[in-house]
């Protein structure tokens, strides 16, 4: 199987913690489709040969700006035929029961909503456009409008965030009967509004003790619900684990489409230049703008200690990683179970630590 990834990068405004390549340009948003289209059109071979596309994320960037006319276009010049799961990222402000039906008709079967916090002051402060009450009802009017496989995003670890907060949010996404959480601790990345206020005193970080207890208390009252904590960030209900995202972590190629959008085919990695006008430019001209490396053997083997520990299903227990990682079993950092190595919840907390030691 394989996956396809379009990076639509399009925001109304941009949020101060975020580094991925976003534009307010939205007059571009009809061109850029076309650009996509063509990009697929030009790159349908990247794939290895006969690769059944079973996933599609359409990710950004807000995916739910777009006209639903394009998305649809987008889709329909994919190969969706045999495609399990077709997720849209959407902000809580855009969603309609217009929207919902149209991406519904689509073809689109899983939403991933930007959620991010369910206090409004928090909501405030990180630069999202909705407040607790549309997160809410976004949620309900989807699942009226048919969907059944919703997640949503929530951030810990945000200046002025308390545990009462973290738990208040915990609690409210349970009650709204998603099927999977993603969760993040807020990063301070270079460059963004965020650093900014760091650097100027305006805000601090929390403190690490803080973030890991939240982290800690989402992972316990998850599992406690029965959930399935299948990777670091991520939970579902069984059955509901993103098989897109999870083709990142098992070695599945996938084709990435869409300035600064990445690919891999098992072999090598690309990626499209993040710059709006010179993708759009290229790909009308028949060209792909994007840059290439070839993958080691020591660089593939390192991706797949980097990304395997990050999940529940863990990496191959070879007698070079038992002897590599026994100080970790033996102090209950890592577990050994159905010939694999995998991440203990002790062990999660210093997951980079672990990783870099087992890398060549």
């Amino acid at each position: 199987m394989a996956g396809i990834y379009v990076h639509i990068p399009f925001c109304k405004s941009r949020c101060i913690y975020c580094d991925f390549f976003s534009t307010t340009r939205l007059e571009q948003r009809s061109r850029y489709i076309n650009a996509l289209i063509k990009e697929y059109s030009l790159r349908g071979t990247y794939l290895p040969k006969g690769e059944p596309i079973r996933t599609v994320y359409i990710g950004g960037g807000t995916p739910s700006l777009l006209a639903a006319d394009d998305v649809a276009r987008l889709l329909h010049s994919l190969p969706t035929n045999e495609a399990v799961e077709i997720t849209l990222e959407a902000n809580p402000s855009d969603i309609t029961e217009a929207k919902l039906l149209a991406w519904h008709e689509a073809g689109i079967n899983r939403l991933s909503m930007g959620v991010q916090s369910l206090n409004d002051d928090l909501l405030r402060f990180i630069g999202r456009r909705h407040d607790a009450s549309q997160a809410v009802e976004a949620v309900r009017l989807a699942q009226q409008c048919g969907f059944s496989n919703i997640s949503i995003d929530l951030i810990y670890g945000l200046p002025h965030q308390t545990m009462a907060h973290w738990q208040a949010d915990i609690n409210q996404a349970l009650r709204l009967g998603v099927q999977h959480i993603s969760t993040y601790c807020l990063s301070f990345e270079p460059h963004t509004r965020l650093d900014k206020m760091r650097a100027d005193g305006i805000v601090q970080e929390a403190d690490e003790d803080t973030a890991n207890a939240m982290y800690a208390h989402i992972c316990n009252r998850l599992r406690q619900e029965g959930w399935n904590h299948y990777e670091v960030s991520n939970f579902a209900l069984p059955g509901f684990e993103s098989r897109h995202n999870s083709s990142y972590w098992d070695d599945t190629p996938y084709l990435g489409l869409g300035a600064g959008a990445h690919s891999y085919d098992g072999k090598s990695r690309q990626w499209n230049i993040a710059d709006l006008d010179r993708y759009i430019s290229a790909i009308t001209a028949g060209q792909v703008p994007c840059e290439s490396e070839m993958l080691s053997e020591t660089d593939r083997y390192n991706e797949r200690i980097m990304l395997g520990l990050r999940t529940s299903r863990g990496i191959t227990a070879t007698n070079g990683l038992l002897q590599k990682a026994a100080q970790y079993i033996e102090s209950g950092k890592l577990r050994v179970q159905d010939g694999k190595i995998i991440a203990t919840p002790d062990g999660i907390n210093i997951l980079n630590v672990i990783i870099t030691d087992l890398m060549q």
